[in-house]
């Protein structure tokens, strides 16, 4: 075998490290993924801010906004079908108009949330 032979030999039998560090995966999903979530739903939040009435946007926390659906947590009964019936009469095409990605369609969901985080700021500003 000449040397090149025997370099070759010699690398291929040697260890590979295969241990990557945490952060690189991490920058990854944070540029690609959530960052481009998150300027969505900030947006969102600020379009939500402005359309909906004050009296029932205090009951209501933003969820989610995924494939065009914004899901909305609302924390009682009457304040989920005054909702429903501003988004029926015009709320949603008030949120499609401002906003420039595509909200298909608006989820209420019942539930519980804390109306402010630990720092005293509403829970879904951004």
């Amino acid at each position: 075998m000449d040397d090149a032979q025997l370099r070759t030999v010699w690398q291929q039998r040697q260890l590979n490290d295969r241990a990557t560090h945490v952060g690189e995966p991490l920058a990854v999903l944070m540029k690609h993924t959530l960052s481009k979530r998150y300027r969505q739903l900030s947006r969102l939040a600020a379009i939500w801010d402005q359309v909906v009435p004050e009296p029932i946007r205090d009951h209501t926390a933003l969820e989610g906004f995924s494939g065009g659906v914004l899901t909305v947590v609302v924390d009682s009964a009457p304040h989920r079908f005054q909702l429903q019936m501003l988004l029926r009469g015009g709320l949603l095409r008030a949120i499609q108009a401002n906003f420039s990605g595509a909200v298909n369609k608006v989820r209420l969901i019942p539930g519980q949330f804390a109306s402010v985080d630990l720092a005293g700021d509403r829970r879904y500003e951004f």
